[in-house]
Formats: C-alpha cells, sequence, structure tokens
C-alpha cells in the first residue's frame, strides 16, 4: 500500500470527539472540563482506554501530561503530536480535543492499514493547557520542556478552591513516575481548529502557523478607601475603582495607537465593596497584551504597567502587580511548517500562512524540537463557546494533512 494514498476515517474521528464531550458536557453542546477537575479525570480515563486500545504504551510523567507511544520499526526520537483535553467553564467540542482525537485517528489508520512507520509516533495530551485552574496556561507543556521547575508547578493553587496542583494530580489518579525536562522528542506537530475568523472569512481550508504570537498576563491590584459617594469630594476621594477603569481605557487606547498585531483585553475586573454608593476600596482586574513582536510587547507591556503605577500615585491608592504569564514570540520551524504547506496543497486544499493569535502547547515544544501547527477554520470565528464548531469535512481534511506530514517525518 502506498501510505500517500492514506485517508483517516472522518466519522470514526467525529465519534471520539462526541464521545470525549461526553465529560463535563454542558447544554447546547460545550464542555466543562476544567483541569484536574472530576470531569477531566474522567475524560483522561476515557482517552487512556482509547491508546490502549490501539496498542500504545502509555506513559503518565510526573505533572500529569499523558503520553502514548506507537511503536516505529526502530527505536529511534519519535515523531510527537497532540494537544489537551482540559477546557474552559464554557468550552466547545474542538479546543484541544481535535488534536488529541486527530492524533489516535491517524494511529488507528496506520494500524489499520498495518503499517509502521520508521520512528516512533507518539500521541500526547498535557495539563493545565488553558490555565483556566491553574496558572501559567499551558503549565504541563512547560515543565516538560524544562521551562517551569516540577516542585513550584506542583505547588500553584487553584484559582477555585486553592487546592494545590500536586495534590490535585494525586487525587485524581495522575501523578505519574515519567521523568520531565528533558524530552527527547524528534518533533512536534500539532493540529488545532484556529479559534478565530481569518480561514473562515478568506474560504481557505487550512492555516500553515508559522509561529505563535507572544503572551503577557498581568494581574492589578488597587487598595483605596471606602467612603460615602455622596459626601466625599472627588478631589479627596482614593478611588481603587476608577484607577482600574482608567487603566482599562488606557489600554484600549494603547492598542489602538500601535495598531498592527498588538491585542489588548481586560478579560476580569472585581470592584469591592461593588455597592452603588460606595466608593470602592479595592479593584483587582487583568491585562492579557499580545503581538507577534517581543519588542512591542515588551514596550506595551511597560506602558501600561507605568500608567496603572501613576494612578495609584495620584489617587492615593496602593498599587500591587503580579505576573501571571510572559511568553515571548515563537517562530515555527522553516522546514516542518513547508511540509503542512505542502502536504497539504497536494491535497487540493487551500491554504493560508498565519500566525496563532492563541498559545498553544505547540510553542513549549519549539524550545526542545522542529515543530508546527496545522489550522482548520472555526464557523463564525467562535471559541471558548458551547456553540463552537468546525464542519465535518473540514475536520477530517485537517487530520488528513496531519497523517502525511507525520507520516513523513517519522519516515525519515
Amino acid at each position: 500500500m502506498n501510505p500517500q494514498t492514506l485517508k483517516i476515517d472522518g466519522a470514526r474521528l467525529l465519534q471520539r470527539l462526541r464521545d470525549l464531550g461526553r465529560f463535563g458536557a454542558l447544554e447546547g453542546g460545550g464542555t466543562n472540563r476544567l483541569a484536574l477537575s472530576d470531569a477531566d479525570r474522567a475524560a483522561r480515563d476515557w482517552t487512556v482506554a482509547q491508546m490502549q486500545a490501539l496498542d500504545m504504551a502509555v506513559a503518565v510523567d510526573a505533572i500529569g501530561n499523558v503520553v502514548a507511544t506507537y511503536a516505529g520499526t526502530e527505536a529511534l526520537p519519535p515523531v510527537m503530536t497532540g494537544s489537551h483535553i482540559d477546557t474552559v467553564r464554557t468550552g466547545g467540542l474542538y479546543d484541544g480535543n481535535y488534536g488529541v482525537m486527530a492524533g489516535l485517528e491517524v494511529v488507528a489508520t496506520l494500524r489499520d492499514a498495518g503499517l509502521r512507520p520508521r520512528r516512533p509516533i507518539q500521541v500526547a495530551f498535557f495539563t493545565n493547557e488553558e490555565g483556566a485552574r491553574f496558572q501559567p496556561d499551558m503549565l504541563g507543556s512547560l515543565v516538560l520542556v524544562g521551562g517551569l521547575p516540577l516542585q513550584q508547578a506542583l505547588a500553584v493553587p487553584a484559582v477555585d478552591n486553592g487546592a494545590l496542583l500536586g495534590d490535585e494530580l494525586q487525587r485524581i489518579g495522575y501523578a505519574g513516575s515519567a521523568p520531565v525536562g528533558r524530552p527527547v522528542v524528534d518533533s512536534f506537530v500539532e493540529l488545532h481548529i484556529e479559534q478565530g475568523p481569518v480561514l473562515e472569512q478568506q474560504a481557505t481550508a487550512i492555516g500553515v502557523v508559522e509561529g505563535v504570537q507572544g503572551i503577557c498576563w498581568m494581574e492589578f491590584t488597587f487598595d483605596g478607601t471606602s467612603n460615602h459617594a455622596g459626601t466625599t469630594p472627588m478631589a479627596l476621594r482614593h478611588d481603587a475603582g476608577e484607577c482600574a477603569m482608567r487603566t482599562a481605557v488606557f489600554v484600549a487606547e494603547l492598542v489602538a495607537r500601535y495598531g498592527g498585531r498588538q491585542l489588548g483585553t481586560v478579560g476580569a475586573l472585581q470592584i469591592r465593596p461593588n455597592l452603588i454608593n460606595v466608593i470602592p476600596n479595592q479593584a483587582v482586574m487583568t491585562v492579557d497584551l499580545r503581538n507577534t513582536d517581543g519588542q512591542r510587547l515588551r514596550n506595551a507591556q511597560a506602558e501600561v504597567l507605568a500608567f496603572a503605577r501613576a494612578m495609584a500615585l495620584r489617587s492615593g491608592v496602593q498599587f500591587q502587580h503580579r505576573q501571571l504569564a510572559d511568553f515571548a514570540p515563537v517562530a515555527f520551524d522553516a522546514d516542518l511548517v513547508a511540509s503542512v504547506e505542502r502536504h497539504a496543497r497536494a491535497q487540493g486544499l487551500s491554504t493560508l500562512r498565519m500566525p496563532s493569535g492563541a498559545g498553544h502547547d505547540a510553542q513549549m515544544l519549539a524550545r526542545v524540537c522542529p515543530t508546527a501547527m496545522v489550522f482548520v477554520p472555526s464557523a463564525g470565528g467562535l471559541s471558548h463557546n458551547v456553540r463552537e464548531h468546525t464542519a465535518p469535512e473540514q475536520l477530517e481534511q485537517g487530520a488528513n494533512v496531519l497523517l502525511q506530514v507525520l507520516l513523513e517525518r517519522a519516515g525519515r
């Protein structure tokens, strides 16, 4: 059999995605599967069972990453694919899950055909990619490649109940023994939905991802003085809420001033005591800054931080700053990117070279091996939403591109 004629089973892939979506299912078709929750444990157990049914050797490392290996004909460094199966509270069926299930479908296709490439193929899912319960995001893959010390990661508290990550790994049975910090991987290819509108708007089948933009997450805390809203003159107020709101406006104005690929979001803002007639004594806010240009991202971070500090000083308010995430832009391997483009076009699919606007595990693996990503369209650009959707034929197209790229890499 000519490996270049192999095709994945689209119906089987779609069924896997639907079956995985049962764990933490939400009304409307989405999922709530926060990292290391009971729903995550159930989804992990089910996914591991799928891996074992494909005669893959399954290993769990010390941060809970799960890596399944389909043996090659030679003991060479493996070609890896995969993503994550944790979700945000209002997640869809495809974000992360698609990359893992498509990896298993690639292995199922090879197994059905009786084919084993020269190099092993690994399918992985990484712990806490979303960062919705433990911070930073992409924590599992970051620990895997040695970018975050294991003990520091295990001591991270959950944002929902304060439980430590290490304790939660033990609780759900995924505190593994495989080592972290120095993975031996030939290359890594991650298949993912775009999570944005570009491919759909341009009627393009495959996004050839050239890299991931840099991400900076910050948390600001302003502490002022509560007082009566009707009797305290404006000039005598120490208004924590005003500081936060003016900083939020500054972020929007900065993004407009920078232009290009600069993005900025104030995603969370909590004001206390949150009463209509009381001057706020505390405001806690988050700032999310992103850019493909590392220097401009650093400049934006410095400007926002300086403005927040100046606002606090002017208002007689105490200010604290906490860095939640700080990842530089990542450029993917040129040869592997070209391989994605070549195999997509060989299948008659239109392509677009593009950056990733979201963070992905692939950017962490890029620290240790050649890495690339494949995008398929997201209907309406929706993601982190129960209505997240990608058409079955588009899911199949992406998985077929992944199949051929992995075969080429594993055949070397």
